[in-house]
C-alpha cells in the first residue's frame, strides 16, 4: 500500500470543496420527479392530517377495500389510494387535508436529506 501525505491546509480544502459538490447535488436533486401520487406514508400521518381514527384504516384493511403494505408491523398507503378513497366517499375529509398530508411529507422527506447532508 501506497501512503500519500498532503499539507493540512490543502486538506482542509479538499474536504471543504467535497462538500460543497455534495451540498450542490443534494439541493439540486429533481424534487419534482416525484409524483406525489407514488408517495407512501404511514397510518399515523393519514389519520392526523385526514382527520380520521385508526379503527377506520383497520376496517377498510379488514374488508380489503385500501391496498397497503406492512413494513416492520407499521401499515403504509399510497397517496394515490387514499385520494381514491376519497373521491370514493369512503373517507370523510376535505382536499385541504389532503394537501397538509402531502406538504406533511415533501417537508419531513426534505428534512432527512438535510440530516443526511449534516452527518
Amino acid at each position: 500500500m501506497e501512503v500519500i501525505t498532503i499539507d493540512s491546509q490543502a486538506y482542509k480544502e479538499l474536504v471543504s470543496k467535497i462538500n460543497a459538490i455534495a451540498k450542490f447535488v443534494i439541493d439540486h436533486q429533481d424534487d419534482d420527479t416525484v409524483n406525489p401520487d407514488e408517495m407512501w406514508v404511514d397510518s399515523y400521518e393519514v389519520c392526523t392530517f385526514l382527520k380520521i381514527s385508526e379503527r377506520t384504516l383497520q376496517r377498510l384493511r379488514t374488508k380489503r377495500l385500501i391496498s397497503y403494505s406492512i413494513i416492520s408491523g407499521k401499515s403504509y398507503y399510497t397517496i394515490a389510494e387514499v385520494k381514491r378513497m376519497l373521491s370514493e366517499k369512503r373517507i370523510r375529509s376535505t382536499d385541504e387535508c389532503m394537501n397538509d398530508l402531502i406538504n406533511n411529507y415533501q417537508l419531513h422527506a426534505q428534512q432527512r436529506r438535510t440530516v443526511k447532508t449534516d452527518k
